[in-house]
């Protein structure tokens, strides 16, 4: 196994990541703690604010299996998860493998495709496989979805369910870069796009050890209780429709132990916890129609909870 730290393996990739991405090392930090913790990512931004590159750059940052999937209305399940074909001479079916089988997958507008597409994804995020023709087949490890959504386009897009958000760890936006940093990337690529002279720095094998560091990451039983609080407090929050599950619970521990790592810290604080809990929570709450007309949204009612909920010392 890998003799690398944990904080050594992040600060190697994110110095990577920075190469391309400018201005977005908040965004990079969650992205690597999702990649470390074991969950998956949500982007939901304006087009050309660098969601796919970001997936890219990741991807190639590392010596590993990538996948792109451009979710359309047309799309279908097998298009995902892969097909069985009757090979004649043979006489049998061989199953050819779809782009699910991969290290990272990037789902790029996952939500132009039908609910019935969507659906594919939710076996193979949850457990790590998928059942095709009465089969369970593993995916690869490690196995990372980076999915990306357009927020203001309405046409043509199938709004995710709410099985499928929670399936998610985190959910964040990269946002529009300030203006110094958007001159450095129009300075970047006169000549051509950083990305195509990216060189990998870190092996698969560097993703397992750093899993396995952020699994020793100690947090304390008070720390664990005020995770439940906040999601708990979600269920009872003026406004909310439908509350957050255990499972937000649980991304939301394991991904503040990345942070935690991150950070070359042993244990995990209340300030990793407060980092991670709107983008780890506020995506699965469903709001209801009262206190949206009022202009409410799951991310300001995410953040009075935080503000509100007493802090364990």
């Amino acid at each position: 196994m890998n003799s690398r730290s944990g904080r050594e393996i992040y600060q190697k990739i994110s110095d990577n990541i920075e190469q391309v991405i400018k201005g977005q090392q908040q965004g990079i930090r969650q992205l690597l703690a999702a990649l470390a913790g074991g969950g998956h990512v949500l982007l939901e931004d304006y087009p050309g604010t660098g969601k796919t590159t970001l997936a890219k750059v990741l991807a190639q940052s590392i010596t590993a299996h990538f996948k792109r999937i451009q979710f359309t209305p047309d799309l279908l399940p097998s298009d995902i998860l892969g097909v069985s074909i009757f090979d004649q001479k043979q006489q049998n079916f061989n199953f050819h493998h779809g782009p699910i089988f991969a290290n990272i997958v990037l789902a790029d507008e996952i939500n132009r495709a039908s609910p019935r597409t969507q659906s594919a994804l939710l076996e193979a995020m949850a457990e790590s496989q998928v059942s095709v023709d009465g089969e369970v087949r593993a995916l690869p490890e490690p196995f990372f979805v980076i999915a990306t959504q357009n927020p203001v386009e309405s046409h043509g897009t199938y709004p995710l369910p709410e099985a499928q958000m929670d399936r998610f760890a985190l959910k964040f936006s990269l946002g529009y870069l300030s203006p110094e940093d958007e001159v450095s990337i129009l300075s970047a690529q006169i000549q051509g796009h950083p990305l195509t002279t990216l060189e990998a720095c870190l092996t698969l094998e560097d993703i397992v050890n750093l899993r396995h560091q952020v699994k020793q990451i100690r947090i304390s039983e008070e720390l664990k209780r005020y995770i439940v609080d906040l999601v708990h407090q979600t269920r009872s929050a003026p406004g909310v429709q439908l509350g957050a599950s255990p499972r937000a619970s649980l991304a939301l521990m394991k991904i503040s132990q990345a942070l935690a790592l991150f950070d070359d810290s042993k244990f995990v604080t209340p300030e990793h916890i407060q980092e991670l809990a709107v983008p780890a929570i506020a995506h699965r709450l469903v709001i209801d129609t009262q206190a949206k007309f009022a202009g409410q949204t799951a991310e300001m009612i995410m953040e009075e909870i935080v503000r509100s909920l007493r802090v364990p010392t």
